[in-house]
């Protein structure tokens, strides 16, 4: 027993230097780790934090480490929102890179959370925290990696634009992010080219085996559907019902599916997937590329909701309303349909076919808003050259795979008003594991540091004279 005991303690002071240095942060990881901190337990929450604060807060620590006011200023367009622009000039032989993040998140209640998610945690090697992954962890990055090519002198030949905007989770439904800074400072933030939240590092059991590349994303756009009718009493029901016919068109929605069209990024998604990927499914990705796809390929991909959404427009009921009285017949049923378009795809036609599976002219069929329309991205070898230099740095062995948002990120706006957006954060994670928005947020701590070293090397061989 008392050998047993001396053996353990042995062990235990052997190993105790290991962990200290294991713990040990290097200046810019924990100048990276304060940053992530403050953002975090600043409440950014998009209806009722204060993104103005936690703006402010990023445009003092890069004032504190040398930038002007002018190079680190916070734009207001209404109370509690706030935009971070900051600028680290470079020569000018090149147009700006603009690198930008959100700053507001989504609510987190208490009690639906294991950590206050509002404060960082780190626990069994993650980052708890509302925003840990979407996106704080970018807008730490670039402001920590800003004040780090201050610090060394670096003079890039392009300048290197930072913005931090608000309101990016509503879809800047109120016009106090990005559309609000495009409208009214272009001159501030216009760029070749801006990279942003939308493609990560893909892990599996633990080891990275593919990094994406985003550069386009499906157009949001919702419809109406209502059917009126002059309804009456229960007692006598009549076969013209407003719920049913409602019932009935949405039926045929169910049961449609809109064509397969490959763009040039699915295209490669696919052709690439293929190749990490093994037995029918890999088979499956390489037919649906081929010049003429196997329909049965195609039907065995599109029986899985993440695959199907890239082949193709989907259109999906997403809210139902009908009636008035229990003992009434209806004399109005509603429906929401949420269409997610594939770029390039004429809206019009989208409402058009609705209109047509529907195929009842007592369903009304209403636009709800007009869409942003988002056009893809082109691959740009100077971004993926770069990239794909640093990846064996980083994850060996891992492909760039470009890849197409079936969500929607404000690099919309951005591509819209003609600059192209590049997704691509360097935040590895299990594919299989997606909290943003949900219940216990995180990243690995592992990650965290890694994909600020990354997006730090990155930046600056994008800015680097002579590049």
């Amino acid at each position: 027993m008392i050998a047993s005991s001396l053996r353990l303690l042995l062990c235990l002071v052997l190993a105790a230097p290991f962990a200290a240095a294991a713990q040990a942060l290097s200046p810019h990881q924990q100048l990276a780790r304060d940053i992530y901190r403050e953002l975090i337990e600043i409440n950014t929450v998009t209806e009722s934090g204060d993104t103005q604060k936690a703006a402010e807060a990023m445009a003092q620590r890069l004032r504190s480490a040398g930038f002007s006011a002018n190079d680190a200023q916070v734009l207001v367009p209404a109370p509690r929102k706030g935009n971070l622009v900051a600028r680290l000039r470079g020569t000018g032989a090149r147009k700006p890179i603009l690198l930008l993040a959100h700053i507001d998140v989504v609510e987190a209640r208490r009690e639906d959370s294991t950590h206050d998610p509002f404060k960082l945690t780190e626990e069994g090697g993650y980052f708890y925290a509302r925003g840990s992954s979407d996106n704080k962890f970018m807008a730490a990055a670039f402001v920590t990696n800003l004040i780090r090519y201050k610090q060394e002198g670096f003079v890039p030949d392009r300048d290197i634009v930072v913005v931090l905007e608000t309101d990016e989770e509503t879809g800047d439904r109120q016009g106090h992010g990005i559309t609000w800074l495009l409208k009214n400072h272009r001159g501030l933030i216009d760029a070749e080219y801006a990279l942003n939240e939308g493609a990560g590092v893909g892990m599996r059991d633990g080891k990275a085996f593919r990094v994406g590349i985003q550069t386009s994303e499906k157009i949001y756009v919702s419809y109406r559907l209502e059917v009126r009718n002059p309804g009456g009493h229960s007692s006598v029901p009549s076969k013209d019902n407003a719920i049913y016919r409602l019932a009935d068109g949405l039926a045929r929605l169910g049961r449609f599916d809109f064509p397969v069209k490959l763009s040039e990024t699915t295209r490669a998604f696919f052709e690439r997937l293929a190749k990490l990927e093994t037995g029918q499914l890999a088979a499956d990705m390489a037919a649906v590329v081929a010049a003429q796809p196997d329909p049965a390929a195609v039907a065995r991909l599109s029986a899985r909701p993440n695959y199907n959404a890239q082949l193709r427009t989907t259109c999906v009921a997403t809210r139902l309303d009908g009636g008035h009285a229990e003992n009434a017949l209806p004399q109005k049923a509603e429906a929401t349909v949420n269409c997610r378009v594939l770029p390039g795809e004429p809206v019009d036609e989208v409402k058009n076919t609705l209109a047509r599976v529907l195929a009842d002219p007592q369903i009304v069929l209403t636009e709800i808003a007009r869409p942003t329309l988002s056009p893809p991205s082109p691959l740009n070898p100077e971004i993926t050259g770069a990239i794909e230099r640093l990846i064996p740095q980083f994850w060996p062995g891992a492909p760039l795979i470009p890849v197409m948002s079936t969500g929607a990120t404000d690099g919309l706006f951005l591509r819209n008003a003609g600059i192209p957006v590049y997704g691509h954060s360097g935040l590895a994670g299990d594919v299989n594991e997606n909290r943003a928005h949900g219940k216990d947020e995180r990243v690995l701590v592992k990650s965290f540091y890694e994909g600020n070293e990354y997006l730090y090397r990155l930046v600056k061989s994008l800015a680097k004279p002579g590049s």
